[in-house]
C-alpha cells in the first residue's frame, strides 16, 4: 500500500532520469494518466502509452533527452502539495514556476491542467507539483 501514489510517480520518472532509462513503467491511475498526458502536451517527455493488461493497468513513459548532451528534458520535479499538508491556490495564488519557465501542474474542478491553463481558466486547485 502506497500512502502518496502521486510522489511515487515523480520519483519513478525522476530515478529514472538520473540512470537515462529510456522508457520507466509505473502502475496506472487516472490522476496519473492525466499528468502524464500534461507532462507529454507541453514537450517534456516524448511518448506515453497506457496498457491495460493487468486489473489496474500500467504506464509507459518514454523519457525524452537532448540528442546531443543527452541531457533530460526535465531538471527538477517536484511534489508540492502531499497528504499530510495540503496545498491549495485560488486564482490570484497560482505559483508561477522558474518565472513562467517551469510549469505548476493543477488538479482543479475542470480537470489536471498546468497554472497558465488554470489562469485562462480563471480557476484554482491543489498545486500537485512543479515541474521544469
Amino acid at each position: 500500500m502506497n500512502t502518496d501514489p502521486i510522489a511515487d510517480y515523480l520519483t519513478r520518472v525522476r530515478n529514472a532520469m538520473k540512470a537515462n532509462h529510456r522508457v520507466v513503467e509505473i502502475p496506472a491511475s487516472n490522476l496519473k494518466k492525466e499528468i502524464t498526458k500534461v507532462l507529454f502536451d507541453k514537450g517534456y517527455i516524448t511518448n506515453y502509452k497506457f496498457e491495460d493488461q493487468t486489473a489496474q493497468g500500467t504506464i509507459k513513459i518514454a523519457l525524452k533527452y537532448h540528442p546531443i548532451t543527452k541531457v533530460p528534458a526535465i531538471r527538477t520535479l517536484t511534489r508540492v502539495s502531499k497528504p499530510g499538508l495540503r496545498k491549495y491556490a485560488g486564482v490570484d495564488d497560482i505559483p508561477r514556476v522558474l518565472n513562467g519557465l517551469g510549469i505548476a501542474i493543477l488538479s482543479t474542478s475542470k480537470g489536471v491542467m498546468t497554472d497558465k491553463e488554470a489562469r485562462v481558466q480563471n480557476i484554482g486547485g491543489e498545486v500537485l507539483c512543479y515541474v521544469y
